[in-house]
Protein backbone atom coordinates (compact mmCIF):
# COMPACT_ATOMS: atom_id res chain seq x y z
CA UNK A 1 0.00 0.00 0.00
CA UNK A 2 1.38 3.42 -0.95
CA UNK A 3 1.97 5.55 2.12
CA UNK A 4 3.92 8.83 2.14
CA UNK A 5 7.23 8.61 3.97
CA UNK A 6 7.02 12.19 5.28
CA UNK A 7 4.13 14.55 6.01
CA UNK A 8 3.48 17.04 3.21
CA UNK A 9 3.32 20.55 4.65
CA UNK A 10 0.23 22.69 4.21
CA UNK A 11 2.09 25.25 2.10
CA UNK A 12 3.42 22.60 -0.29
CA UNK A 13 -0.03 21.02 -0.55
CA UNK A 14 -1.70 24.39 -1.18
CA UNK A 15 0.87 25.39 -3.81
CA UNK A 16 0.03 22.25 -5.74
CA UNK A 17 -3.71 22.90 -5.54
CA UNK A 18 -3.43 26.60 -6.44
CA UNK A 19 -2.72 25.87 -10.11
CA UNK A 20 -6.21 24.42 -10.55
CA UNK A 21 -8.02 27.51 -9.32
CA UNK A 22 -7.95 30.17 -12.01
CA UNK A 23 -9.96 33.33 -11.53
CA UNK A 24 -11.75 34.18 -14.77
CA UNK A 25 -14.28 36.81 -15.62
CA UNK A 26 -17.84 35.48 -15.89
CA UNK A 27 -19.22 34.85 -19.36
CA UNK A 28 -21.83 37.44 -20.25
CA UNK A 29 -24.70 37.05 -22.69
CA UNK A 30 -26.74 39.76 -24.38
CA UNK A 31 -30.28 40.42 -23.15
CA UNK A 32 -32.75 39.93 -26.02
CA UNK A 33 -35.02 42.70 -24.67
CA UNK A 34 -32.65 45.62 -23.98
CA UNK A 35 -29.40 44.27 -25.54
CA UNK A 36 -27.39 44.92 -22.39
CA UNK A 37 -24.81 42.40 -21.07
CA UNK A 38 -26.21 40.06 -18.41
CA UNK A 39 -25.29 36.85 -16.64
CA UNK A 40 -26.69 33.79 -18.43
CA UNK A 41 -29.70 32.12 -16.77
CA UNK A 42 -30.30 35.20 -14.58
CA UNK A 43 -32.83 38.03 -14.61
CA UNK A 44 -31.49 41.02 -16.57
CA UNK A 45 -30.54 43.74 -14.04
CA UNK A 46 -31.25 46.59 -16.46
CA UNK A 47 -34.74 45.64 -17.72
CA UNK A 48 -35.93 42.89 -15.31
CA UNK A 49 -36.86 40.37 -18.02
CA UNK A 50 -36.05 36.65 -18.07
CA UNK A 51 -37.03 34.40 -21.01
CA UNK A 52 -39.35 37.07 -22.41
CA UNK A 53 -41.30 37.60 -19.18
CA UNK A 54 -41.00 40.57 -16.81
CA UNK A 55 -39.89 39.12 -13.49
CA UNK A 56 -39.03 42.31 -11.61
CA UNK A 57 -40.04 45.86 -12.40
CA UNK A 58 -37.05 48.13 -12.96
CA UNK A 59 -37.46 51.89 -13.18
Amino acid sequence: MAVPKRKISKSRRDKRRASNIKMTAPNLSICPQCHEPMMPHHVCPSCGFYKGEEIISVE
